[in-house]
């Protein structure tokens, strides 16, 4: 099935001019100093640690002229965990936001420490913290504040409370697949749906779930994009240097079309590595980020989901606690005083659930807006990148393989 977009051009003529600046997945670098701006930078990864409890440190550098900041610039010292630390806060707090994704932690430990996989690592990383602090609503918050001024020991002490929602990072989804599990709970009969019935809604859902799909089956092919490169530039290699061999053996003028012929290949092997490397960092990993952002996408339509039950169900039981009130007030009941208290109370927290579904619904039609808007850039460069890298290696190829013709038909003609 085919993904239609999402129609929100509505919501979109309510987004300000500077939408998609504030979504850009960058902050200015160097801004005027008369522009309120929050600039941070991941740097400098460093393995620290041995055997199990080995990991990987990161200097992140914050540069601003906010006022409730410290400072101008402020240096600290970060690892993934304070990363997860500050994911979980803002998703805890922020509801209706889609929290910027995470990197996942590998769990091969061959790989957790490869020179590329730490890149990969510390790009996101840096993707990830510069997404918050360009956010108009997230770039206030305090739990941001901490994590770009803290001193490591606060930021231990932090983890340590485990305040946050998620114990680890896969429990990111867990809320979701709660959700999802009530579907078959209605299947089987065990509960009966308590769902929104917007067509609008609906057709979000419908949306997010099918771009989840097709951005992962894209990013699938793109990694065997890499794989494939990467296998012909070894061979091409292992064939340069067999062919090279080979011409030093003739020692004539087949000889050293032979040794032309492996040095071409050899440099070809090389330029293949060096584009399988490119798609993996400017190609398969944006569309990996993607799928990412669109799962945690889907947590927030999982809270959307859980506030519209609560207050559905606090709805409900505000109508029984006044029937139950009317009946004690006709019988002049020595607990009507208890009774109105919690009805009350009962009440302000119905109308509290209300007002916070209210709040996620408007806050997702912003979001998505912005969601869509930055998704178009970053797929158009993506894929555009993409194709001039694939462009221009054919050239390479075409032109390396055509330089050696006319000594290879010499060869062939004598």
């Amino acid at each position: 099935m085919s993904t239609a977009p999402y129609d929100l051009e509505q919501q979109q003529q309510h987004q300000r001019s500077g939408v998609a600046a504030a979504a850009s997945s960058q902050s200015p670098r160097s801004p005027s100093s008369s522009t309120p701006f929050l600039s941070v930078s991941v740097t400098d990864p460093v393995k620290l640690g041995n055997g199990v409890q080995a990991y990987i440190s990161y200097r992140v550098i914050t540069k601003t002229n906010f006022p409730e900041y410290q400072g101008p610039e402020k240096i600290v010292i970060r690892r993934y965990s304070d990363f997860v630390w500050l994911r979980d806060r803002l998703f805890e707090k922020y509801k209706g936001i889609f929290i910027p994704p995470l990197p996942e932690k590998s769990a091969v430990e061959k790989f957790r420490f490869s020179a590329e996989f730490i890149e990969m690592r510390r790009q996101a990383l840096d993707l990830f913290v510069n997404r918050i602090a360009s956010h108009h609503e997230l770039q206030q918050s305090e739990d941001l504040r901490l994590f770009l001024q803290a001193e490591e020991e606060t930021m231990e002490r932090l983890r340590a409370q485990e305040t946050g929602i998620f114990k680890k990072p896969s429990d990111l989804m867990q809320i979701f697949k709660d959700v999802q599990s009530k579907v078959s709970d209605v299947v089987l009969g065990k509960e009966k749906p308590v769902e929104e019935s917007d067509p609008d809604y609906e057709k979000l859902k419908h949306y997010i779930f099918e771009l989840e799909n097709h951005l992962a089956e894209a990013q699938k092919h793109a990694y065997r994009l890499v794989k494939r490169h990467r296998e012909l530039g070894q061979s091409l290699s292992d064939f340069g240097k067999a062919v090279k061999l080979l011409g030093a053996s003739e020692g004539n003028s087949l000889g050293k079309a032979f040794s032309e012929l492996g040095i071409k290949s050899e440099i070809l092997s090389t330029k293949l590595q060096k584009e399988a490397h490119q798609i993996l960092m400017n190609f398969e990993e944006p569309l990996k980020d993607y799928v990412r952002a669109v799962q945690s996408i889907k947590a927030t339509i999982a809270e959307r989901a859980n506030a519209f039950r609560k207050q559905c169900q606090l709805a409900e039981t505000v109508k029984l606690k006044e029937i139950e009130l009317e009946r004690q007030r006709l019988h002049r009941s020595e607990k009507l005083a208890e009774a109105e208290r919690e009805y009350n109370e009962l009440k302000a927290e119905s109308e509290q659930a209300t007002k916070t579904f209210e709040s996620i619904v408007r806050l997702m039609n912003e979001e998505i807006g912005r969601f869509q808007e930055q998704k178009t850039i970053d797929m158009g460069i993506a894929f555009h990148e993409f194709a001039k890298g694939q462009a221009r290696l054919a050239n390479d190829i075409a032109g390396a393989w055509r330089s050696l013709l006319p000594k290879l038909e010499a060869c062939s003609a004598a």
